[in-house]
This record gives C-alpha cells, sequence and structure tokens, in this order.
C-alpha cells in the first residue's frame, strides 16, 4: 500500500484496496509497486500543467465535520476511468468540470484505473482536488468480452462502469459516471440534481435512433433474446453520460444481469458494439430521460474514419467526442475538426507556453 501524507487543503483519499464486495475481493488487487513522486513518472514528456486554483462559492456552504471524506452528503460524486490512452481527455474533462463549478470544492472524483501510479500526476495536476483512486483488475472481464466493431471498445476498462456499485463505498448513493472524451461547459450539479424518479439510472436517450441496429439478426430472429424488450419501448441512449442511482443498483442485482447478456453473447453473438449493448438490453425502456444539452454525442465521428461532426440542434452543457476521432489527437496531427477548438481550453497537457 502506498502511503500519502498531505496537507489538509491537499484532500486526496488512498486506494481502494479495501473493497467491501466480497463478490470481488479475489480480482479487486491493487499492484504491489509503489507510487512514484514523480508527475512526469510515465514518460519523459507525459506532463501535465499544474491547473488553477478553483474554491466555493459564499453560497456553498460548509462541509460537516463529522462526515467528512467520501461519505460527506454534500458532495456531488463523479466517476471517470483513467489510462495512459485516453488520460490526456480525463485530464481535460475533471479541468472542465471544476471551471464551471459553483462549488469545486464539493466535487468527489472516483478514478477508476488499471494502472495505479497515475494517482500522483493527478494529485500534482489538480492539487485541491478531492478524489480517490479504485484499481480495476481486468481480468474480471477479460473472458467475458467479445470482438467488436473497433479496438478501443474491447479495452476492459471500459466495462469497470459495470461494477461502480461494487467498487464505490456502501455510503456513496448517486454518482455521475463520465466518459473521458468529453467536457463540461455548465455546471455538472445540475447534472447531479436530477429527479430519477423510479430509474435506476438516468442518461439523455434519442428515440429517433435507429435501434434495430444494435444487434445482430440472429439476435431479433430468435424470440429467447427479443423478448428481453417485450412490453418496453426502448430508446437508444449512450453511457457514456449517465446518472446512477447506487444504492438501487445494489438491491436489484444489475452488475449481475449485464454479465449474464455478456456471457450470451460470447456463445450466440448478439451485437457488435463493445459495452454498449448490455446496459441496453437491461436499461433501454427504463431509462429516466435527461436533456440532450448533457451529451453532445458523437463529435468523434463514427467508429471507422472519425469524420467531422455538427452540434446537435439545442442548448448545450456537455461535449462528447464520442466515436473514434478525439480532438487532442486531430489537434496534434494540425488536422482538427471545427469543434475541437471548443474542447482545447481544457487542454493542460504538456508545458505552458
Amino acid at each position: 500500500m502506498a502511503m500519502i501524507v498531505l496537507s489538509p487543503s491537499l484532500q486526496s483519499f488512498p486506494p481502494a484496496e479495501a473493497i467491501r464486495s466480497s463478490r470481488l475481493d479475489s480480482y479487486l488487487r491493487l499492484p504491489s509497486f509503489q507510487v512514484s513522486t514523480s508527475p512526469s513518472s510515465l514518460d519523459d514528456g507525459f506532463t501535465f500543467r499544474k491547473a488553477s486554483e478553483f474554491r466555493n462559492a459564499d453560497e456553498c456552504g460548509f462541509a460537516d465535520p463529522k462526515t467528512a471524506g467520501v461519505c460527506d452528503p454534500s458532495l456531488v460524486h463523479v466517476a471517470i476511468t483513467l489510462d495512459v490512452q485516453y488520460l490526456r481527455g480525463s485530464i481535460a474533462a475533471v479541468h472542465s468540470i471544476l471551471q464551471h463549478s459553483l462549488c469545486p470544492e464539493n466535487i468527489f472524483l472516483h478514478f477508476l484505473v488499471s494502472e495505479i501510479d497515475l494517482e500522483t500526476l493527478v494529485r500534482s495536476t489538480f492539487p485541491q482536488l478531492k478524489f480517490k483512486v479504485y484499481y480495476f483488475d481486468p481480468e474480471i472481464v477479460r473472458n467475458l468480452i467479445s470482438s467488436s466493431v473497433r479496438q478501443a471498445l474491447e479495452q476492459p476498462l471500459n466495462y469497470a462502469r459495470n461494477y461502480l456499485a461494487d467498487l464505490l463505498e456502501p455510503c456513496v448513493r448517486r454518482v455521475i459516471y463520465l466518459d473521458s472524451d468529453l467536457v463540461a461547459v455548465d455546471d455538472i450539479s445540475k447534472l447531479w440534481s436530477t429527479n430519477l424518479g423510479s430509474r435506476t439510472i438516468g442518461a439523455p436517450e434519442y428515440c429517433h435512433a435507429n435501434f434495430t441496429k444494435y444487434f445482430t439478426n440472429s439476435f431479433w430472429s430468435d424470440d429467447r433474446f427479443s423478448e428481453a424488450f417485450r412490453g418496453r419501448k426502448p430508446c437508444y441512449f449512450n453511457t457514456g453520460v449517465m446518472v446512477i442511482d447506487l444504492g438501487k443498483w445494489r438491491r436489484l442485482g444489475f452488475t449481475k444481469r449485464i454479465e449474464r447478456w455478456m456471457e450470451i453473447q460470447k456463445s450466440d453473438r448478439i451485437y457488435e458494439l463493445g459495452s454498449l449493448p448490455p446496459f441496453l438490453l437491461v436499461f433501454a425502456g427504463r431509462v429516466a430521460p435527461i436533456g440532450h444539452r448533457w451529451n453532445q454525442h458523437g463529435l468523434g465521428g463514427d467508429n471507422v474514419r472519425g469524420s467531422c461532426r455538427d452540434l446537435h440542434p439545442g442548448p448545450v452543457s456537455l461535449l462528447h467526442w464520442s466515436g473514434s476521432g478525439k480532438p487532442w489527437l486531430r489537434l496534434d496531427s494540425k488536422k482538427p475538426c471545427p469543434l475541437d477548438a471548443l474542447w482545447a481550453p481544457y487542454d493542460l497537457y504538456g508545458h505552458p507556453h
């Protein structure tokens, strides 16, 4: 275990060795190597500038010292993955959230990682950030993942969102899950306050999309599978922006339900697109709708060419470069799409000019 001593203003929390789910204890193992003290330990050129300080507005109030830490009920919980390939995107996403928040000191980030030494880099970039790092062992899902239309969609960390209810502390009863290729341009607390009603998850739905294309012909022609949607009016939703009631998820065992569909996929090939279809099978038609402004998705183009896209009509609170084209890669190649300029101000990669 890496012990980290911080001054009171530098609030991070130790990695999640003591996961409380006995079902996952044998899988969730923290690697034995030490956390480096150098923010450039990943690579000599892999550094990020320190973000500006962000402080709460006067109306944000103060935390109750009796419930300090991750269980503080005043916190807004956000989960996001951290890996080397998408690290630049994740750092920009966090930067955007803090920059547009009225109460940035009330935001708690839950980072899901498979490379544990990323913690030091996060702390050096966001010294005041409340956060905790959770090690997600790829072996949990290694035998459940099927080939997809794009290799990036097959990475085990993409499936960590399925296990948030097991990874996060029981006192965390709600979380916003965000992909690494997006930026917020509005106060994330507005998304946090979404009324889920009787639903377990909330997300922007897109009922005009051709829902049948997310599953194979063999799925729709076999009543054993297609009857999963009987009595529902399923709509496509993007899993890169979700508000999740973790208490309800735990009670109803949704992780097991998602795993069951992944097992069926291994034997019957009922879909082609990574981690999305199991979520659609379990939740489509049972989602609390959230305004489209909170997921202006598809800005990375399709899953093959990554071509440029325009915004959907309407107001914008969050920009999402889902698809194969990522703004940092296009900007570095000097071939950006017009909307990539909206991502660039949140990029902290490299040394100051």
